[in-house]
């Protein structure tokens, strides 16, 4: 049973990504944020990077058609079906398949943001990044301590794939994806 903040926060994420306001999400949604990204870091989408981010944004848009049963290439999804995907597999089922398929695109935005290039994002980083995705920082309090979980003042792959699911399951309230 999923809660009012977990079913929020599944009906923001779904208009965020319904790029083209027709009351689904489908391919093209996902190829839209994905450039709409690209370009808030200033990288061209045929850099590696572009290439890469590109990549596992259609990834996550694969699985989510493949878990809701629909052609990922021609189909679309409804609030309905993007909620029953969410809550089977992002709160419920502990996320585990969810969180491989989101791996790739931490990694990709890890790249992006990463601009001392230890793999880990900083507290600098981190803000970069939520601009680029689209986060209104100023109505957080402190977001990087919300997702740091080992205190090391370092974000790492794996606390940032945690952070998605934990902002859906209400525990902390940094949209890392953004939406």
């Amino acid at each position: 049973m999923t809660t009012s903040v977990q079913n929020d926060r599944v009906q923001s994420s779904f208009a965020g990504w319904d790029a083209d306001g027709d009351g689904r999400i489908d391919r093209a949604d996902w190829e839209a944020d994905a450039k709409r990204i690209l370009r808030a870091f200033g990288e061209a989408p045929a850099s590696p990077a572009g290439r890469a981010l590109s990549a596992a944004y259609l990834g996550l848009w694969d699985f989510l058609a493949k878990k809701a049963g629909i052609d990922a290439h021609t189909g679309a999804l409804t609030p309905e079906q993007f909620k029953a995907v969410a809550d089977d597999h992002i709160v419920g089922n502990d996320g585990a398949d969810f969180a491989k398929a989101l791996t790739p695109a931490i990694k990709a935005l890890i790249e992006l943001a990463d601009s001392d290039g230890d793999s880990q994002i900083n507290p600098r980083e981190f803000m970069t990044w939520l601009k680029a995705v689209g986060v209104r920082t100023s109505e957080m309090g402190t977001p990087f301590a919300q997702i740091d979980t080992s205190g090391n003042g370092q974000l790492s792959t794996e606390e940032l794939v945690q952070a998605v699911r934990a902002y859906y399951l209400g525990e902390v309230d940094v949209p890392i994806l953004g939406h």
